[in-house]
């Protein structure tokens, strides 16, 4: 299984929005079901969205419906998280998880929306 790298994090106003990519490292990434996973402090961790191999099939959470957007480059090993209207709920660590035999997570990037 790959490394998995998150980035794109950050500070955000309600209302702003945020990028996130995560790159895979390897040669199978064009086989990883990917999927971005939330924890907010005192809750349990949450699946956001997945986006299946060829990247033609994707489910969201119905909290993040109609703001977030998965995507993914199979030429770049790396699946994106497009969050648009932020509002403070969506304030979590978010983490990249990789699923192909065996699952692969990454570190983890803090996304705060605060005015």
């Amino acid at each position: 299984q790959g490394q998995v790298v998150e980035s794109g994090g950050g500070l955000v106003q309600p209302g702003g929005s945020l990028r996130l990519s995560c790159v895979v490292s390897g040669s199978l990434f064009s086989r990883y079901v990917m999927g971005w996973y939330r924890q907010a402090p005192g809750k349990q961790r949450e699946l956001v969205a997945t986006i299946m191999p060829s990247g033609g099939s994707t489910n969201y959470v119905d909290s993040v419906k109609g703001r977030f957007t998965v995507s993914r480059n199979n030429a770049k090993n790396t699946v994106y998280l497009q969050m648009n209207s932020l509002k403070p709920e969506d304030t979590a660590i978010y983490y990249c998880n990789a699923k192909y035999l065996t699952d692969s997570w990454g570190q983890g990037t803090q996304v705060t929306v605060s005015s």
